[in-house]
């Protein structure tokens, strides 16, 4: 069943950006791991393989499509961060990116009439209101601790952990 052209361009595009958080969750963790910050640390770690997952789950959709597989190139993720706000928040940006991403996919799957990729993109569209949920309330648990009371912030997290 091939997938138009530009249908699987646009998804190996999109696998780079799930691809790009996955680093870029992965620095965020680094750098809450040098902060001294485990529980943060090991949520970002978590993430950062969810997102990897996402990518993969891409990449064998495009394969299973017949469609060539193209990892673009990645983009650097971000080292520091001033504050735990400032990754945080920085998180939260991206999530509210690839969520736009992925509308545009879904838009560009009806318009071509591709109903196997919007069905797949589904999955898609329900993960990133979970993923906005989750970023969007630690940023505000994050802003109420301040960055003196991060103690807080990792007992917060610790506290997600069971339900996750």
């Amino acid at each position: 069943m091939p997938v138009e052209k530009s249908v699987v361009e646009a998804l190996n595009v999109h696998m780079g950006r799930e691809f790009e958080a996955h680093l870029q969750y992965l620095s965020v963790s680094s750098w809450f791991d040098a902060e001294g910050l485990p529980e943060l640390t090991k949520f970002f770690a978590a993430q950062a393989a969810e997102e990897h997952m996402h990518a993969t789950k891409i990449l064998t959709y495009v394969q299973d499509v017949g469609g060539p597989v193209v990892i673009p190139a990645l983009a650097a993720p971000k080292a520091s961060f001033e504050s735990a706000e400032e990754a945080v928040a920085g998180c939260l940006e991206w999530e509210e990116n690839i969520t736009a991403h992925i509308h545009a996919l879904v838009d560009l799957a009806t318009s071509k009439n591709d109903h196997a990729t919007q069905v797949f993109l589904q999955w898609y569209v329900t993960e990133q209101v979970e993923e906005i949920a989750t970023m969007s309330e630690l940023l505000q648990v994050t802003r109420r601790a301040g960055e003196s009371n991060l103690l807080l912030l990792e007992d917060y997290v610790a506290r997600l952990a069971p339900a996750a």
